[in-house]
């Protein structure tokens, strides 16, 4: 068969441990036997980003905020143990909060439905898209350990000269202290995007936070949604039959697992991580979601919601068979390569990208699987799979799909 052509690069970022092997896999099987595939890549793996001290991840996201659409692998965000293990000339900041404050997007994730993997939440008959504000917060942090006794203190320092300040505590032994900000535009940013995401899929959106103990911080994400909603998505939302609504954050907790699912659940940057791993956990599985970022202008960069797999990984490493659930990496290429087509009105590509996630849903749903959903399915007489037989098994249903 002739393989699909592409116009416009995609921009490739490679990653880490279990999930490089993968990629390396789903390339080789899955896109170039059927893509003449056309990308500009960058090596995010964590040797590369501490050689060029992390200037490729800056490069990365130039380069996607040039071409428009991205897939990303999962990377080391590096801890005192990996600076070790990889003789590190630091602790590298996390490549996705470095590409997400330059993209000032929103991150919107949510469960991929397999018939024979039912949510262990009873009442969710449907998807909970998670929407996370991909700027600030702990991933663009200041932190200091305190030594002793002493006063610490927040100070802003206006470029008129003038001063406000607030003492934080006052220590009388060792502690630590972190500062965290946010801006006005990237949060009207975050607000614009749930909105408009609302608008076009016709769902429910909840925004949810802690105004009640942060009457600052929190209480301006609340101020800012609300005034966007009244002046600007109101009458919209009102013709579409949608609702908006703002709860605190522990009593949207407590309602999520009461609903049938089918909305789209707000949250600032570290509740949407915490999140919208446990929303993916409760659907199956963390490789059982999609992930992707998109800017206020219209770049989208995907990738999969989960770590590297770092235990898989060194069991690769020693020679021993690996079962690691590589759907929310192929997912991530799948939803490039069709917001790739759709921007370049490339039909086929969008229509590749369609039947390589249909043949990845019909292998599962077939019984072929990884040892993680095998662990989980209501199927019967399922048929566990190795890392690499699960990636063959798509291809074989997708050059059936393919015909």
């Amino acid at each position: 068969m002739n393989k699909i052509q592409m116009t416009t690069p995609i921009v490739e970022m490679d990653g880490d441990e279990m999930t490089r092997i993968l990629w390396k896999m789903i390339k080789d099987e899955l896109l170039n036997p059927f893509i003449e595939l056309k990308t500009e890549y960058y090596d995010l793996g964590l040797e590369h980003r501490n050689e060029t001290d992390d200037q490729v991840t800056i490069d990365s996201a130039e380069a996607t905020k040039k071409y428009g659409v991205a897939v990303k692998c999962a990377t080391i965000t590096p801890n005192a143990a990996r600076v070790e293990e990889y003789n590190l000339k630091q602790m590298w900041k996390s490549p996705n909060g470095t590409i997400r404050s330059m993209l000032d997007g929103t991150v919107f994730r949510t469960p991929i439905s397999v018939k024979g993997i039912e949510p262990n939440v009873k009442s969710w008959k449907q998807p909970i898209t998670l929407a996370r504000h991909a700027y600030g917060d702990v991933y663009k942090n200041v932190e200091i350990k305190v030594p002793g006794a002493g006063k610490a203190e927040l100070v802003f320092t206006g470029e008129d000269g003038t001063e406000i300040r607030e003492t934080i505590h006052v220590f009388d032994g060792p502690g630590v202290v972190q500062g965290v900000h946010n801006t006005n535009k990237s949060i009207e940013s975050f607000a614009r995007c749930c909105f408009n995401y609302a608008v076009d899929t016709k769902q429910d959106l909840w925004f949810a936070t802690k105004d009640t103990i942060s009457k600052k911080y929190d209480h301006t994400f609340k101020d800012i949604f609300q005034e966007i909603y009244d002046k600007e998505y109101a009458e919209k939302f009102k013709e579409l039959g949608i609702e908006y609504f703002y709860t605190l954050i522990d009593d949207a907790v407590a309602r999520v697992v009461k609903t049938k699912g089918g909305f789209i659940w707000a949250c600032k940057n570290y509740d949407g991580d915490v999140m919208s791993d446990m929303v993916s956990s409760a659907c199956g599985s963390l490789a059982m979601m999609t992930s992707v970022l998109v800017s206020p202008d219209g770049k989208y960069e995907y990738e999969a919601a989960h770590g590297t797999v770092q235990r898989h990984y060194y069991k690769h490493l020693k020679g021993e068979e690996t079962s690691t659930n590589s759907v929310a990496t192929i997912f991530a290429w799948s939803g490039a390569l069709r917001k790739r087509g759709e921007m370049d009105g490339n039909n086929e590509l969008m229509a590749f990208a369609d039947k390589l996630e249909q043949a990845t849903i019909d292998t599962i749903e077939s019984g072929k699987m990884t040892g993680d959903l095998a662990l989980i399915t209501s199927l019967e007489n399922v048929t566990k799979l190795n890392s690499e037989d699960f990636i063959l098994a798509i291809r074989d249903r997708l050059q059936e799909l393919l015909g």
